[in-house]
């Protein structure tokens, strides 16, 4: 008898420490369904609505293959290639005020370089801008090459008979100095080493504490002394820009560049194709990867039509918003297989619809707040990462939408195809009477 109470008190213990475990997790799962699904029980038939989704991804689509192909022919590119992919020169130029990047480009027109594309470049107040030509040699002298295009080009209005300080190396101005000697000190071995750190103390001044442009050679008397302050005005001028860095990409790199990005987008599709073959049925990889496709290609449509160059980062980013649609895709898939194992009697349609419908607020969840942060990007992340952001920015929308609207439709479609050609359908549920059956249950998020 007194074994009892010392029985009960066990196993009062071990209730209360059962329960210690579990509360956690019944918590998270109470707030989960509670306070983390923005639709609940929703019934909407998406496959009802798949021939508006069809047109819509077919409208994109062509419009796209028709912008890629018109380019092509005239072009011979489907899309506008950076120089990264198609070789050429980089030029960084910053300006003393806010530059006009179509006057810049007229301006280049005027002094015969063709096809050159002009960008904003950086933070809006740094006032650069990137100037891309189609010089695609790699020698030294293709570099001064470009350098030269570019100052014959934007200078414009120089001063005749002057040089331009703002572009004018330490090796040039100490030449000058040492011709000139403003300091008058003679040809003797004081000189050479004098103007050289007086020349170079010109140029660290104005790329380090100006930013690379001067607004007045007199800016420079604390740096320089009067006396070559007044011998460089005689014979110095300084304009309103000043080229920062010269950069250039042969045709060989370039094209290997290509050949790669090619590779490693045909490398994930079908690493995907592969992987959900095994993971699930072959026609499930196979969904998948048309999805995928139909989103690259409804991505690069868009930039073809807006005339965005596609460079690394676009690559990168292409490759980014494939894994991002395929994650969605495999979230619906995976919960359309345990419904066809818990929903026996019901028709294919009827479970990728409520499938559909039950992950339906775990995709807006995820979809929004990923939109969100590449919508800031897309906004404030300066030029250099505009292309990158408008790729992922697409890409979410419409790898979203596609793991919706289009992944499950061909499921659907592929399994009706096989029943009216009298095959077995993969992954069909059981109709009545050919299988044992199971009560239906409710699965959530």
């Amino acid at each position: 008898m007194g074994a009892e109470p010392e029985t009960e008190r066990r196993s009062a213990e071990y209730l209360a420490a059962s329960y210690e475990l579990r509360a956690p997790k019944l918590e998270a799962e109470i707030l989960e369904s509670e306070n983390l699904e923005f639709f609940r029980d929703t019934t909407i038939d998406f496959l009802g609505k798949k021939w508006y989704f069809l047109t819509f991804s077919l409208i994109f689509s062509v419009a796209g293959i028709i912008s890629m192909s018109h380019r092509w022919a005239t072009t011979g590119s489907p899309v506008p290639l950076g120089v990264d992919f198609r070789g050429g020169t980089l030029v960084y130029v910053k300006y003393a005020h806010t530059p006009d990047p179509s006057a810049i480009h007229n301006e280049i027109e005027r002094a015969g370089l063709k096809n050159a594309r002009v960008q904003r470049y950086g933070q809006s107040a740094n006032n650069e801008v990137l100037i891309a030509l189609d010089i695609q040699e790699t020698s030294e002298q293709a570099l001064d090459k470009g350098k030269t295009q570019i100052l014959q080009a934007l200078e414009s209005h120089a001063t005749p008979d002057k040089q331009d300080l703002n572009n004018s190396s330490s090796l040039a101005i100490a030449n000058y100095l040492l011709e000139k000697d403003p300091l008058h000190l003679g040809s003797g071995s004081e000189a050479n080493p004098r103007y050289m750190g007086i020349a170079q103390a010109i140029v660290d001044y104005r790329d380090k504490t100006k930013s690379g442009v001067l607004d007045a050679i007199d800016e420079l008397r604390s740096v320089a002394g009067p006396a070559v302050v007044a011998s460089l005005e005689n014979n110095f001028f300084v304009s309103d820009f000043g080229i920062r860095n010269v950069e250039i990409v042969g045709p060989q790199v370039g094209q290997q560049l290509r050949k790669q990005a090619i590779l490693a987008t045909l490398y994930s599709l079908g690493g995907m194709l592969i992987y959900l073959g095994f993971r699930f049925e072959w026609i499930y990889g196979v969904a998948a990867v048309l999805t995928v496709f139909h989103d690259t290609l409804i991505t690069v449509g868009v930039f073809s039509l807006l005339d965005r160059e596609i460079s690394l980062t676009v690559i990168a980013a292409i490759l980014t918003l494939i894994g991002y649609s395929n994650n969605d895709t495999i979230v619906v898939f995976d919960r359309i297989r345990e419904n066809v194992k818990l929903l026996r009697r019901d028709k294919l349609a009827d479970i990728v619809n409520k499938s559909i419908n039950q992950t339906l607020s775990r995709t807006i969840l995820t979809a929004g707040l990923t939109f969100l942060t590449v919508l800031a990007l897309f906004l404030f992340g300066g030029e250099v990462l505009h292309n990158f952001s408008l790729a992922l920015v697409i890409g979410i929308l419409i790898g979203t939408y596609s793991s919706i609207a289009i992944a499950a439709p061909i499921l659907v479609a592929y399994q009706e195809w096989r029943g009216g050609r009298g095959k077995k359908p993969i992954a069909m549920p059981l109709r009545s009477g050919s299988g044992p059956t199971q009560p239906k249950e409710k699965v959530k998020v």
